[in-house]
């Protein structure tokens, strides 16, 4: 790594937050379905050319043969692409940098405030009272919902995923010399929890909801706006939807299983037509400890979901997140939560009726019968793809008839098939497999064990699903596969997802005829990512994409007012892929189809998260995550000290406003 950012040069180490990740990083899926790698190598080893590289045979899966065959005449042109920014220059340093003609403004930062009258931030003095009227951590998902159609004034609603307390608390964390595998290494290991910390950590999850406003041509917040909100894992919410009341989201702080305290591991998320904020909770099982008997009626679908996974301290100070003495807790966590900004006093809805498992997010469209299709992915590896179609339909006319359109719809499961056909399979109770003989008793029981409905009906092992974005302009539907390390030599061939995949891929689903509540859709694959100048790892970016425009690991994506493509990723970094995390433009149509070009990257350790636009696409929102968790990072030393670069501030995630200089269009 570059010297100046003070890390050791030829030393292994993990931080915490690839820790955390590689604990994740275990296939909990049993079932006998197939692989989607299985399925894309049936289905593209047919009709690969012949000859040539292998990273040609590659590029020649996912780019039409006349993009190859005008490459040169693309390039001498410069019409292989719609974006015309001057692309970023890929690597790793302290700071962020964005396009040649754009500005990046720091917008919020955790522990900002967010009413007029929160406590200034004192990282060396924090308090679970404080940080609850402050800015949140690790801030993911944003949104923007304009107020009285305004493009330059609304409300930004911001997820707060998860804490990374040896970066948020001061002496808290230390290197330890360990010895693993034989041998002796520095580690970073947390202090003692103490209740205090935990509550601070509760505080700086769930959500934020405030009022910005563009003046003179920069955003900020409105401290003093009417709907500003903190949601943290605390807050009171209802459960709704089929499994609302049923006995296995009873505990015994609510017998009545319709009411939960908090959101936890909110990552993405989407805003609906009607202006309400819908936030994904995704790794829930992380924050549960105890144990629980394997005869217990709740072990299996536990065990399915990887709880409990104990990687918080809040089991230690509150029973609820102990499985040994409340059981069925972990079973309110894993939902779709709606919150209505415009009501500050509102009690948010945990859906049920979009199934329980590892939320990435929920991005929806209203379908051209005006049924609305949620789009979500199960944010695991060999886990699945989702979508919820609404029985009601959306009316413009009257915002309180779409205010529980979530609780009545069919949830589907896709299984892909290797003649390029996605079959969207209902989990609905009584049909197929989904009896009570299987041990699905109730259309709540089939939402509650989601994962095991799906695994029932076969749908196609994905290479961990993140965001699920549908075009209306296009009726087609974006999949960013994350990676997939633990997939065998013996389900891939040289022109399809890799062994050990490390740098995912994306699809592109064609729903029938633009109906987006399609049963039967095309698929194909848009991307295979990585270093297309390897030839072993067999990316597929156009010939038009440069050293600077290839990326890895896509996350979270954006359609933009155009109906283009935007990318971002999450585990990019010097050693796999000589470079940070960012935002990338990728061209899905014409012959520049699979081209991309790197428009926002992010400080050393940082994800990219988070990319939305205002309606009039002249501001990009972005997300930066977790920046300067590299190397054997602490408070006290963390690879970077973005965004302010004060010795008295900690590192800080934080959400960045982009605008062109001079006003316009983003890209």
């Amino acid at each position: 790594m570059d010297k100046h950012l003070g890390l050791p040069e030829e030393t292994e180490f993990k931080t915490l937050t690839e820790e955390r990740e590689e604990r994740e990083d275990i296939s909990r899926n049993c079932s006998a379905n197939p692989t989607m790698g299985d399925i894309i190598n049936r289905r593209f080893s047919r009709r690969s050319f012949i000859g040539g590289s292998l990273a040609v045979a590659a590029i020649s899966t996912t780019v039409s043969p006349l993009a190859l065959l005008s490459a040169d005449e693309a390039r001498a042109s410069g019409g292989a692409s719609r974006f015309d920014f001057k692309e970023v220059e890929a690597g790793v340093d302290e700071t962020h940098h964005v396009a040649e003609g754009y500005d990046a403004d720091i917008l919020l930062r955790w522990g900002d405030k967010v009413f007029a009258d929160s406590p200034e931030f004192d990282p060396l003095n924090q308090t679970a009272e404080a940080q609850s009227r402050q800015f949140g951590y690790n801030n993911d998902y944003v949104g923007f919902i304009p107020l009285d159609g305004n493009p330059d004034h609304g409300l930004l609603v911001v997820n707060h995923e998860y804490t990374n307390a040896e970066l948020m608390f001061p002496n808290f964390a230390r290197v330890d010399k360990v010895t693993e595998d034989g041998k002796e290494k520095d580690k970073v290991a947390l202090g003692e929890y103490t209740k205090e910390l935990v509550d601070i950590e509760m505080a700086a999850h769930g959500g934020t909801i405030i009022e910005i406003r563009k003046v003179g041509g920069k955003w900020q917040p409105v401290l003093d706006g009417k709907y500003n909100r903190r949601i943290t894992a605390s807050t009171e919410m209802q459960i709704h939807g089929p499994a609302a009341g049923h006995h296995r989201m009873k505990t015994p702080d609510d017998p009545t299983g319709t009411r939960v305290f908090g959101t936890i591991n909110n990552c993405a998320g989407g805003v609906t037509a009607w202006g309400t904020y819908v936030m994904a909770e995704e790794n829930f099982n992380g924050y549960f400890g105890g144990e629980i008997a394997e005869d217990h009626p709740e072990f299996k679908q536990l065990q399915r979901l990887g709880a409990p996974g104990g990687e918080y301290a809040w089991s230690k100070f509150y029973d609820r997140f102990d499985l040994s003495k409340q059981p069925t807790e972990a079973n309110r966590f894993g939902w779709v939560v709606e919150v209505d900004p415009f009501d500050p006093n509102s009690v948010p809805k945990k859906r049920t009726a979009l199934g329980r498992f590892k939320h990435e997010g929920s991005e929806s469209v209203v379908n051209r019968d005006g049924r609305v299709v949620f789009y979500c992915g199960d944010d695991s590896r060999f886990d699945y793809v989702y979508k919820f179609v609404t029985k009601g339909t959306f009316n413009p006319d009257d915002r309180a008839a779409n205010m529980d359109l979530l609780d009545d719809g069919t949830l589907y499961v896709a299984k892909f098939d290797e003649d390029g056909t996605v079959t969207w399979m209902p989990l609905v109770h009584g049909e197929g497999p989904l009896t009570a003989e299987n041990g699905f008793a109730s259309q709540a029981d089939v939402l509650i064990d989601a994962r095991l409905a799906a695994d029932a009906l076969g749908a196609t092992k994905m290479d961990r699903p993140e965001d699920v974005q549908p075009n209306a302009k296009t009726g087609k539907v974006y999949v960013m596969l994350t990676n997939n390390t633990k997939r065998k030599a013996d389900e891939v061939d040289a022109a399809n997802p890799r062994a050990e995949n490390a740098f995912g891929h994306i699809i592109e689903i064609s729903e029938t005829d633009g109906d987006f509540a399609s049963t039967k859709s095309r698929w194909d694959v848009l991307l295979k990512c990585g270093d297309p100048s390897v030839a072993d790892v067999g990316a597929s970016f156009s010939t038009e994409t440069t050293k600077n425009g290839w990326f890895g690991m896509p996350d979270n994506c954006a359609i933009d007012a155009d109906g283009r493509l935007w990318v971002s990723t999450d585990g990019n970094n010097e050693k796999d892929t000589g470079r940070t995390d960012g935002v990338w433009a990728v061209e899905t149509e014409g012959e520049g189809r699979g081209t991309s070009k790197l428009f926002f990257r992010v400080p050393v350790g940082a994800e990219m998260c988070g990319p939305s636009f205002n309606p009039t696409a002249d501001t990009f929102f972005l997300a930066v995550q977790h920046p300067g968790d590299a190397g054997l990072a602490t408070y006290e030393k963390p690879a970077t000290r973005w965004p302010d670069f004060k010795d008295d501030m900690p590192v800080r995630p934080a959400v960045v406003a982009v605008t062109r200089q001079g006003g316009g269009k983003i890209g």
